[in-house]
């Protein structure tokens, strides 16, 4: 009885805090679960620790949607949402690529070694990473980043404002994995997956691109692989972070800051 009344008691507790800083408590619980896990994978534990702390952010999702006393069937039904217009399935598969052709065509005029017919040559193992971020990436991150944290800040803030806080914590969140610098691709990705869902809200889709972005980054540098992914800061890095900056920026003046929000909906 004693034990049932001091959990009862915390609840009582940490609910109301929950609801009034929901989104530091979820990025708070997705690092605690995503972070000792990769630790442990470091450590010798192996690939499914690793696994496991991808799952971090959905976890988060799902426990404080709970403790607000809201939906988890709301909160988890845009996952099954794919019934939006066709320009949307091709942003969500083709931006990536698009952008690594540009990233491609930039390095040629700077006078990289790129070669064309890389693109033909990696289309198996783009698809090899494809499927696998698709079931085992973006499928555990999304609806914690997009499905809940990005609408979540969207009611009191505006979309860029909104964007860089949720591209922040989801940029850090990487840091184990890439690095002290890995938060800064994925918070000027943000931009990309906002307008996404503020047109669809479609975790699905959100899924999607984040399943065709991986393998983009990871092959669609059409370059010899040791002279496009070296170890050091070096003209491919400096191009890719030059191309996604320039596009965030354009979809920021082209949406006037909306990021696909309708007008009613912004906040100052």
């Amino acid at each position: 009885m004693g034990s049932s009344s001091s959990v009862d008691t915390v609840a009582h507790d940490v609910e109301p805090w929950v609801r009034r800083h929901s989104f530091l408590a979820f990025v708070g619980l997705a690092y605690a679960i995503s972070w000792p896990l990769w630790l442990i994978s470091a450590l010798g534990g192996g690939i499914v620790p690793f696994l496991l702390g991808a799952l971090g952010p959905m976890a988060a999702a799902a426990v404080v949607t709970h403790l607000r006393d809201d939906s988890l069937a709301a909160w988890i039904r845009p996952v099954w949402h794919w019934r939006v217009a066709p320009v949307w399935w091709v942003y969500a598969l083709g931006l990536p690529a698009a952008l690594y052709g540009v990233i491609s065509l930039v390095l040629q005029l700077l006078g990289e070694p790129v070669d064309w017919g890389l693109a033909l040559d990696r289309l198996p193992e783009y698809a090899a990473t494809f499927g696998f971020v698709l079931f085992l990436g973006g499928a555990m991150e999304e609806p914690g980043w997009r499905g809940f944290a990005l609408p979540l800040l969207q009611q009191r803030h505006a979309p860029v404002r909104a964007t860089l806080m949720v591209g922040l914590a989801w940029g850090f969140w990487h840091v184990p994995i890439y690095g002290p610098a890995g938060f800064v691709v994925p918070t000027v990705l943000a931009f990309f997956y906002t307008v996404l869902w503020n047109r669809t809200h479609s975790i699905g889709l959100c899924i999607l691109l984040h399943a065709s972005f991986t393998p983009a980054q990871d092959k669609l540098i059409l370059m010899p692989h040791d002279v496009a992914y070296s170890d050091m800061l070096d003209t491919p890095d400096w191009v890719v972070l030059g191309t996604y900056v320039v596009a965030a920026l354009v979809l920021v003046a082209v949406t006037r800051g909306r990021l696909g929000l309708p007008a009613t909906g912004v906040r100052s």
